[in-house]
């Protein structure tokens, strides 16, 4: 079953072009840095492609960003980006491709509006269908993880929440996150150390 997101999902659908004004030519797209929009065929397989993958995006940035609110920011940008650049699409794994377009949005975000991230905003879940957090869920500890993996230095949170909840290999983290795949496996190991003493302090308390 689907899941269901706090926001609009028709807003992430790509957008047509207004009535009387011409689409954006290729190389207005290639001025920006994106590939070509796509013709109507594509637009159809992007909707296959890319837009299933549309709660795991918001999941991510949700992680991300720490905040309800601009997660939906940074998804809404990230589709209308991921919908401009399809035509350069190769294939490949389509949900390491959107995500690495969700995270590059997030660090443009960041860098625009340096003050918006805050620690203090674990992220709520989104959904009560079977999952790895779900099953947190059933055993009552879903808060104090969601806290502790929120609280995680950015790199870290990232790579926990790309490999654990998403279940991305190695591999496509370090497309994900543009890094070795020895460093995806340091940060990995770290943040699940950093997460063991973040839940026994919090078990303490």
């Amino acid at each position: 079953m689907a899941r269901i997101l706090p926001f609009s999902t028709v807003r992430a659908r790509p957008p047509e072009a207004p009535a009387g004004r011409a689409a954006p030519s290729p190389a207005a797209g290639r001025r920006h840095g994106l590939d070509a929009p796509p013709g109507q065929a594509d637009a159809e397989r992007f909707r296959a492609v890319i837009l299933p993958h549309l709660d795991a995006a918001y999941g991510f940035a949700r992680y991300l960003a720490r905040d309800a609110s601009h997660a939906e920011d940074i998804v809404q940008d990230a589709f209308l980006r991921a919908f401009r650049a399809f035509g350069g699409y190769r294939g490949g794994d389509p949900r390491a491709w959107l995500f690495a377009i969700v995270r590059s949005c997030f660090l443009s975000s960041v860098r625009s509006r340096p003050a918006w991230t805050s620690a203090e905003s674990a992220p709520e879940p989104v959904s009560d269908e079977e999952s790895p957090e779900a099953a947190l869920i059933r055993q009552g500890e879903a808060q104090s993880v969601r806290g502790a993996i929120a609280a995680l230095p950015e790199p870290f949170r990232e790579a926990l929440v790309l490999r654990e909840l998403e279940d991305l290999s190695y591999r496509q983290i370090a497309e994900v996150s543009g890094v070795p795949v020895g460093t995806v496996m340091s940060r990995l190991a770290r943040a699940r150390q950093m997460l063991v003493v973040a839940l026994r302090e919090e078990s303490r308390t």
